[in-house]
């Protein structure tokens, strides 16, 4: 297919994540006053949507505590930054089984909820943007799989629309892309459509360059999508989104490193993935263009 640069970008800032890398750097911030602060930072850098996990403040592991989200929500938008808040809605799907034996119930690990728990936070906080993971998949270690079925999805999805927030479909593999066709020309996911592809994660789409383009290739014309990858290829990914027609990701969340035994702030991978966009010619946009271009719209948080 020819070349289709996209000439007006918009950067994702994944802040934290919820995988176990909490002690691998001092930057990976725990708490919500962390959380928000680094996502400032990185919008400050030039990142025009800040995507946030929450993490328990005193250990650093993944957490869905709503009161958490809500925090960190009031945070950002009581601060004096302007940025496109996008919150995951991808914990409580963790299926983890004991060994390979006692496949007839759920491992003590697991965290497994329904849908109205799944978007509690969502619905609380009203975010911009929240996530869909939108299929099932072996995910990174032995016996774990990230749970969402075709009837959960459509649950959450409904949910996610009535609270008025723009849904930004994950897909970790070409098959997670043709599901979220369906639920597009079901209705289940309006116009304007965001994906965001997930490239290099274990077990799903690898990351090199023939399987990115495939994705690419699968996403409708009038949808806007975005890409990254993990560790190292980070940033090599900053460009191959953009001269794909995409928009990018970067952060903590998908990789630690700035250079070499160097560790990064999310601040310093913004401003990294900016300048590579800045030399191919292409211009950062704003959080406010953002907006204009997914029809999305700035609220506070449910009044308590």
């Amino acid at each position: 297919m020819p070349l289709t640069m996209n000439r007006e970008v918009f950067i994702t800032c994944a802040v934290t994540g919820s995988g176990g890398t909490q002690d691998r750097s001092p930057h990976v911030p725990r708490s919500p006053q962390q959380i928000a602060e680094s996502a400032i930072a990185a919008a400050r850098a030039g990142a025009a949507v800040v995507h946030c996990h929450v993490r328990d403040p005193e250990t650093g592991k993944p957490a869905r505590d709503p009161a958490l989200y809500r925090e960190v929500t009031e945070r950002i938008r009581d601060s004096d930054t302007d940025v496109v808040l996008n919150l995951t809605a991808g914990m409580g799907g963790d299926l983890l089984f004991d060994g390979t034996e006692a496949m007839n119930r759920m491992g003590a690990r697991s965290d497994m909820a329904g849908a109205t728990e799944r978007v509690a936070h969502v619905v609380d906080c009203r975010p911009e943007i929240c996530t869909l993971d939108c299929g099932t998949m072996n995910f990174n270690e032995a016996d774990y799989v990230m749970v969402n079925t075709p009837g959960m999805l459509r649950d959450m999805a409904k949910r996610m629309v009535e609270s008025g927030v723009r849904i930004e479909i994950e897909a970790f593999d070409t098959g997670h892309l043709w599901f979220a066709k369906q639920l597009a020309d079901e209705g289940v996911i309006p116009d304007p459509v965001l994906v965001q592809l997930c490239m290099g994660v274990p077990w799903g789409a690898p990351d090199d360059l023939n399987t990115f383009m495939a994705m690419v290739n699968n996403v409708p014309k009038h949808w806007h999508w975005s890409a990254f990858a993990l560790g190292r290829h980070q940033m090599p990914y900053v460009a191959a989104a953009v001269l794909g027609g995409g928009n990018v990701r970067v952060g903590l969340e998908d990789n630690l490193w700035l250079d070499k035994g160097v560790l990064a702030t999310n601040a310093q991978l913004v401003e990294r993935a900016a300048t590579i966009i800045e030399n191919l010619g292409a211009r950062v946009i704003t959080p406010a263009e953002v907006r204009a271009r997914l029809k999305l719209e700035k609220r506070a948080p449910v009044a308590k």
